[in-house]
């Protein structure tokens, strides 16, 4: 089996469900969003954390509530457009060389100018 450098290592590189929504949710709910995309910021996949969502709160003897956390799921649920956008290696496979050739341009100008100016 071959792999391409963009294919994320393994457990990475699991597909996560998007969590049902439930009255008392969970910060594993949370994150369950988070991975399967449904915030929008990352593609759908399987984040391996040292820790997970919640530790370091319960650990200070401040657990969320689950109003907190429904809170956080409703806010952080972004919108099928945005979702649809976040693929990056997809649609805008453009960005990258078109950034790099304006830096060369760029160069190029400032190192003629530099180049044909009296000195």
């Amino acid at each position: 089996m071959v792999f391409r450098s963009e294919d994320p290592p393994p457990p990475a590189n699991l597909k996560v469900d998007t969590p049902p929504d439930a009255k008392h949710p969970t910060t594993a709910m949370l994150k369950g969003d988070i991975d399967s995309g449904r915030s929008g910021d990352k593609i759908p996949h399987y984040d391996p954390g040292l820790s997970q969502l919640g530790t370091d709160d319960e650990a200070a003897g401040r657990p969320p509530g689950p109003d907190r956390i429904a809170a956080a799921r409703a806010t952080e649920a972004a919108t099928p457009r945005v979702r649809e956008s976040a693929d990056p290696h997809g649609r805008r496979g453009w960005v990258m060389p078109a950034f790099i050739a304006f830096i060369v341009a760029a160069a190029a100008i400032v190192g003629g100018v530099l180049w044909l100016s009296p000195a």
